[in-house]
């Protein structure tokens, strides 16, 4: 059985792709949220102690360590990152074609 398989070039946000409603800030509350999820699990905090970090509920760690980052806003994911001890740059420049519209770029 020879079955083609097609696929589809991304846009480079998946959301968009899906055609999904505020596609940009659903993007960008993941890339956000995986970065505060990395920097947990680096520091091999229990749930408890992620709660208390980031004066959250444990249900809401749990979420957030789940990867069910749209029930942050980024100005939370930005507070989490300042209780983690991170640096939050944002640097605004002309887009030109082929790039990515938003990027996380961690250092």
């Amino acid at each position: 059985m020879n079955d083609i398989i097609t696929f589809e070039e991304s846009s480079g946000n998946v959301f968009a792709d899906l055609e999904l409603e505020e596609a940009d800030s659903l993007l960008m509350g993941a890339m956000l949220g995986s970065q505060v999820v990395r920097i947990l699990e680096q520091r091999h905090l229990e749930q408890e102690e992620i709660a208390t970090l980031l004066n959250i509920d444990q249900a809401d760690v749990s979420r957030l360590m789940n990867g069910s980052y749209n029930g942050f806003s980024e100005g939370q994911l930005f507070s989490f990152l300042g209780k983690l001890n991170h640096k939050i740059s944002i640097q605004i420049t002309p887009h030109h074609q082929g790039e990515k519209w938003q990027e996380v770029v961690q250092h």
